[in-house]
């Protein structure tokens, strides 16, 4: 057994154990109710890199929760790894879902089960601790900084300004990022490509106030009806997106790149076993890995309005409102997809309603290169530990700081996740494997070694 995983079988109950602290804390970004909670879990990864030896380990402010830094600058002139990842979590509810409580992580056949377990403190603390591991056992082959933020969950809205007032701080060779996943735990595999987003929220307003519906009904507009056909209306039966101008500026993949795509191994049975459907749903023309990864999409993340308590209470509301996110590819901008979406949406409104729609926040699509030294390093890295060569491939979900770190620091990310589709990230009784969560630990140092071996 080589030093690596040596340290890890020495220490791996207490690598456990730590997160477990970090899993407790209910870093919920998006409630302000948690605001110093996730303060709290800012200060404990401050202490946790402090420990595990890096230096200049600083919280830096920012108008919302603050970013934790830190290095380890062993040689000038050796490339340097600019590590991100973040320590908010997305809120826990619906808690009754939950089998265990989302903040008091439990491991159930062999996964750890908690808020945040893999989305993205799990993920984040691999690269602590392997950055300890090297430590330890004195085999850093290069220059390391961590960026650890806040408010991933909720838009990284303030990461912007400080990756531009930081620029010679965050100075480095390569971004690398652990908040993605791979096929399977036998099947490793590389992130190369992110869907963008475009979030808002939109508000349909009828009447001046809550009406009786026996008196008021069929005579005035009802909100809610009205919104449920508007957004009807955003698709066809071909679950065509029906914004115009929303698909002009698509990329179009060939068909020998859509063959190359189709050899990731892929069960339709085992996945729609696995969510208990007994069929498949999506955009005609497309398979579902297509579907959920180069094609854009749109979907309502939440309704409401009137009344939804216990009993009846018969009214016409007021008000009704939805969240929308639509997820872009390649070429699409944020921007240009949330105005589109918003001139379509008010030009759909009968004149019954009044209608507004609010952007909230969204971030652009991306390809990173797989020829690049970064990404042969972390492939390699890898084939070593998982003995197989890691598929790339294209994921459906968006991570907007990338595009971000390339346009402002120049810099492109190599996304080496370890979590699995399965891990119900954003959902109850959201878990990350305990093999995940140390085959991580044990992958990353030698990413370090081979990008240092190649960078020369």
């Amino acid at each position: 057994m080589n030093s690596t995983n040596t340290y890890i079988e020495k220490n791996k109950e207490r690598f456990i154990n730590e997160l477990f602290e970090l899993l407790r804390i209910p870093s919920v970004s998006a409630d302000p109710k948690y605001k110093n909670d996730v303060i709290k879990t800012a200060d404990a990864v401050k202490e946790k890199l402090i420990a595990a030896g890096a230096d200049k380990v600083e919280i830096c402010p920012t108008a919302g929760y603050p970013i934790v830094y830190g290095e380890k600058i062993i040689d000038a002139k050796l490339p340097t790894v600019l590590v991100y990842g973040h320590y908010d979590v997305q809120p826990a509810d619906p808690l009754e879902l939950w089998h265990s409580g989302p903040f008091e992580p439990i491991i159930k056949d062999g996964n750890i089960y908690a808020r945040g377990a893999c989305d993205d403190k799990g993920q984040m603390f691999m690269h602590v601790k392997a950055f300890e591991l090297m430590m330890k056992t004195n085999s850093l082959p290069c220059n390391i900084k961590f960026m650890i933020e806040g408010e991933e969950e909720v838009g990284s809205d303030n990461l912007g300004t400080f990756v531009k007032q930081n620029k010679e701080k965050l100075k480095a060779d390569i971004i690398l990022i652990s908040d993605t996943g791979i096929i399977a735990n036998d099947i490793p595999s590389i992130t190369v490509g992110l869907r963008g987003l475009s979030y808002l929220e939109v508000e349909v307003t009828g009447p001046n106030r809550d009406l009786h519906s026996g008196l008021y009904g069929g005579a005035v507009a009802n909100p809610i009806n009205i919104l449920c056909k508007m957004i009807a209306q955003m698709k066809d039966d071909k679950e065509h997106i029906t914004i115009p101008g929303f698909y002009d500026d698509v990329e179009i993949l060939s068909a020998e790149e859509r063959a190359e795509m189709a050899k990731a191994p892929f069960k339709l049975d085992e996945y729609k076993k696995a969510l208990d459907l007994s069929d498949i749903h999506g955009e005609e023309g497309f398979s579902t890995n297509e579907r959920n990864s180069i094609r854009p999409t749109l979907d309502v993340n939440g309704i409401w309005g009137g009344y939804t308590g216990e009993g009846a209470k018969t009214v016409i509301a007021s008000k009704a409102f939805a969240k929308i996110s639509m997820r872009l590819v390649p070429h699409q901008n944020s921007d240009k997809i949330t105005e589109l979406f918003k001139k379509y949406f008010e030009s759909i409104a009968p004149k019954s309603v009044k209608v507004k729609v609010t952007p909230h926040h969204g971030g652009e699509p991306v390809v990173t290169p797989s020829d690049s030294v970064a990404y042969k390093a972390a492939s390699m890295a890898m084939e070593t530990t998982f003995g197989k060569k890691p598929i790339p491939v294209r994921s459906g979900g968006s991570i907007p700081i990338v595009a971000m770190f390339k346009s402002e620091l120049g810099l492109d990310s190599v996304l080496m996740g370890f979590g699995l589709d399965s891990d119900a990230i954003h959902s109850p009784n959201e878990h990350y494997g305990v093999f995940n969560y140390l085959k991580g630990i044990e992958t990353i140092p030698y990413f370090y070694k081979y990008y240092a071996e190649l960078s020369i």
